[in-house]
């Protein structure tokens, strides 16, 4: 179909780029006056034309093509397939689901030790400095990309076809943290079923999972260090812990039923999509901060809390000198912040085009900051009372990760009177502030696999069933980590799959995004989106500041690392793992980012032309149609789908589809705009 209009070179080609799409193409300089309909024109490539940049202003895109989707009875593309994108109904939804995914449970366990282990107050100042250097900036870009393109942790990255391996690297990590994460909830679980009894177990001993060496003080037994019953009720009751990682042992069956009752709670917060888990996080996401302010209250009023608070917050300033502390900021920032993980970039995917993310973020980032510090407060206080009932030092008690959580704060709540209510109300709090965490981040996971292969979601059950087979998938791979050697396993994990790591891929996002796309391009999009602009702050920050930033982290940490061991509860041994599974855990680690390398040479072997054509075509976005226009600032589908499904019904009587209609639109207004100019002339 051509179209000529008076007193202009412009003509119009509707042409099938392959067989099973067709898009308009409008093009001011060449004119195609010897092509057919569905052709390109002889001695022109279809790169050539994809690189014009003089486009008619009727389109209102500068210096990159301007491409229009429309329909045939022929085609049968994913994007006439896939039904309008669901969206955030309210706008306050996405903020939730932020505060949801990443105010977790390293907030409470590991944010108030790292505090405590580097100076106090002075850890304050890298972790701030890593904030605004890289964790806001890149968090803000994860979820800009995502509002751009409205699509997943995959299909997004078609921004820069080159570096598609950035989406496929971040869903291998996604994948490993929503295995192993899930295993904290079915503790949590665990602990909180046996919370309901007059006397908490692990407060006593002579029970059949004690030794002869369990004491409720502390001192000397027979000339043997006395144990904790609470270490002892972690390690021989609830994980039945064997010697060593060789032994992993038949599988915790109590544990993989509370696993299996975490598995259930996500799969029905999410198989029916952002519908359910939007409402669902008006719960999970604030309830938590119910039960904080109640511990702290009670924390607050405990003798012995003012010694634990000066513990926690009394800067230390000659810690600044130590490398090992700005690499723990660095990696605490980017856990808490979850990045590099394309979740942020599915979340973001659906907002509408104009929402105020950057607000968000920012609303995100003072949230987590002070849930961080809040919880330091009720930990720490909490500890110092600990301390002071049983004469030790603050050092004897304080400890970080699953050892804080399940071990010496349950210790400390045994102290406690009314201790039952108190430790119903904690582990409740753990567990509504992982199980968002959890959903969130396997539904960012779902969304870059549909957005990708959007035939998985064509129908509800389809949906329903590929959103089960993930859960069952994890809840498979957990298992091995409710074993009697699972938390060998665990501790792999978490040292090495969602570590480090993801500050590699970090960069990366920061090369593709900053240099290939170009920042300057996004900074255009943002002033679209928020009706205002960020100046010269996302080329500063996306092209110098956070790459480097990232980049020299990385190299820090990898520096200063040292391999994963097991300290156990009880404090009398030190596990320390084998060769072969520290190389597992390497391997791990290795599996997500040498995704990038992969996918880049795989593209550029697929890619016709000489090497060159290939970087310079794989460097160029692939943005569809519908993306464009969004970008433009017309509706499409995925802004509008309410007056869309209004109107689907009169538009399919004329055989119309949307996009379609929207074409039509922008040549009746290119035809309005001639008539009224010749007029005026």
């Amino acid at each position: 179909m051509h179209y000529q209009p008076p007193n202009d070179n412009l003509k119009c080609l509707i042409a099938p780029l392959d067989s099973n799409s067709y898009f308009a193409r409008c093009h001011r300089d060449c004119i195609f006056r010897d092509s057919k309909p569905g052709r390109v024109p002889r001695g022109k490539s279809r790169t050539e034309l994809a690189a014009t940049s003089s486009i008619h202003p009727v389109f209102e895109v500068k210096d990159e093509c301007s491409i229009i989707p429309v329909s045939s009875s022929l085609a049968n593309t994913r994007e006439v397939e896939k039904s309008p994108r669901e969206q955030w109904k309210r706008r306050f939804d996405f903020l939730l689901s932020l505060v949801g995914l990443s105010v977790g449970l390293g907030n409470i366990w590991r944010f108030p030790y790292l505090c405590y282990k580097h100076g106090g107050g002075a850890f304050l100042i890298p972790y701030f400095i890593s904030i605004f250097a890289a964790g806001l900036p890149v968090f803000l870009l994860e979820v800009t990309v995502g509002q751009i393109t409205a699509q997943g942790g995959i299909a997004a990255w078609n921004i820069c076809p080159l570096f598609r391996g950035i989406g496929f690297a971040s869903l291998v990590t996604n994948f490993c943290l929503d295995c192993y994460y899930n295993v904290i909830l079915a503790w949590a679980l665990y602990y909180l079923f046996s919370s309901f009894t007059s006397t908490l177990p692990w407060t006593l001993c002579g029970q059949w999972w004690n030794t002869p060496q369990c004491d409720n003080g502390s001192g000397l037994i027979n000339g043997t260090v006395a144990t904790d019953p609470a270490a002892e009720f972690w390690e021989n009751r609830v994980l039945g812990l064997s010697k060593g990682i060789e032994h992993l042992g038949p599988v915790r069956w109590d544990l993989a039923l509370c696993l299996l009752l975490a598995w259930i709670i996500v799969f029905l917060c999410i198989f029916k999509g952002i519908k359910t888990s939007g409402k669902v996080m008006y719960v999970t996401a604030t309830s938590p901060y119910i039960f904080m302010f109640i511990l702290l209250v009670r924390a607050a009023t405990l003798e012995g809390a003012i010694d634990g608070i000066r513990y926690y917050m009394v800067p230390d300033w000659s810690k600044l000198a130590d490398v090992q502390m700005w690499a723990d900021a660095g990696a605490q920032i980017f856990f808490s912040y979850s990045i590099s993980l394309g979740t942020l970039t599915a979340l973001g995917s659906y907002n509408s085009f104009h929402q105020n993310s950057f607000r968000d973020c920012l609303a995100y980032a003072t949230v987590n900051t002070l849930t961080s510090l809040l919880a330091g407060f009720i930990i720490f206080a909490t500890l110092g009372h600990m301390a002071l009932k049983a004469d030790l030092s603050i050092d004897q008690v304080a400890e970080s990760g699953p050892g804080l959580a399940f071990v010496i704060y349950p210790k400390a709540i045994g102290m406690m009177k009314a201790s039952p209510f108190w430790s119903v109300c904690f582990f409740l709090m753990l567990l509504l502030l992982g199980i968002d965490s959890q959903f969130a981040g396997v539904e960012g996971f779902i969304t870059s696999i549909t957005d990708f292969y959007p035939r998985l979601v064509l129908r509800p059950k389809l949906r329903i069933l590929f959103v089960g087979s993930v859960c069952l998938a994890c809840f498979l791979v957990g298992l091995t980590m409710v074993t009697e050697g699972g938390m060998y396993l665990f501790q792999l994990f978490n040292h090495y799959a969602g570590s480090r790591i993801i500050l590699l891929t970090a960069f990366f996002e920061c090369i593709a995004a900053g240099y290939f796309y170009g920042a300057k391009r996004i900074g255009g999009h943002m002033k679209k989106m928020h009706g205002w602009g960020l100046g010269v702050l996302p080329q500063v920050f996306w092209c110098v500041i956070s790459p480097v930033f990232t980049l020299g982290l990385f190299i820090v940490s990898v520096v200063v690392h040292e391999e994963v061991s097991y300290e156990r509860a009880s404090r009398t041994e030190v596990y320390h793992f084998p060769q072969w599974s520290i190389i597992f855990g390497w391997l791990l680690a290795a599996c997500s980012v040498i995704m990038i390398p992969i996918i880049m040479v795989f593209e550029l072997l697929r890619t016709p032309g000489t090497f060159s054509q290939r970087l310079r075509t794989l460097s160029h976005h692939k943005l569809t149609g519908s993306q464009l226009m969004r970008l433009q600032g017309r509706k499409t589908e995925n802004d509008s789908s309410a007056s869309t499904d209004s109107s689907n019904s009169r538009r399919s009587k004329n055989g119309l589809t949307n996009v379609e209609t929207q074409t039509k639109v922008v040549a009746k207004r290119f035809l309005n705009e001639e008539s009224t100019s010749n007029n005026l002339n």
